[in-house]
């Protein structure tokens, strides 16, 4: 994977020149008809087949987060929904739209892991 060096200001000291830190330089991006044929290649199934296969999974997993349950992928990994919201004193005080900030929280699993620490780093021209 390539990366270039970024300069990033110590935001509680602007005086100081900042230190280069490395960033990821993405070479494109994968779409889901190309995760598709990836697939299909992999297997004996039908190309319909993969790709109602991930458009299922693209539907029913938010069911699931919506429904306050982690959703573990296996070798890929588990997707479960976090928040922040606004403290109170007393919990009477305490409201839903003091909630805000919600997302999805990816975490790989340690097969995926073990795959992304082979990965080999070169600096971007």
């Amino acid at each position: 994977m390539k990366y270039r060096l970024m300069r990033r200001k110590n935001p509680q000291d602007w005086e100081d020149p900042g230190k280069l830190y490395a960033t990821p330089v993405y070479d494109g991006k994968v779409v889901q008809n190309e995760i598709t044929v990836d697939i299909v290649n992999l297997s004996s199934l039908a190309r319909g087949d993969v790709g109602n296969t991930i458009n299922s999974l693209i539907d029913t997993v938010p069911k699931y987060l919506v429904m306050g349950k982690s959703v573990n992928l296996g070798e890929l990994g588990t997707f479960r929904v976090s928040f922040t919201s606004k403290g109170v004193e007393d919990a009477k005080d305490f409201s839903v739209d003091k909630i805000s900030g919600v997302r999805v929280v990816f975490t790989p699993s340690a097969e995926l892991r073990r795959k992304l620490a082979k990965i080999r780093f070169e600096k971007s021209e």
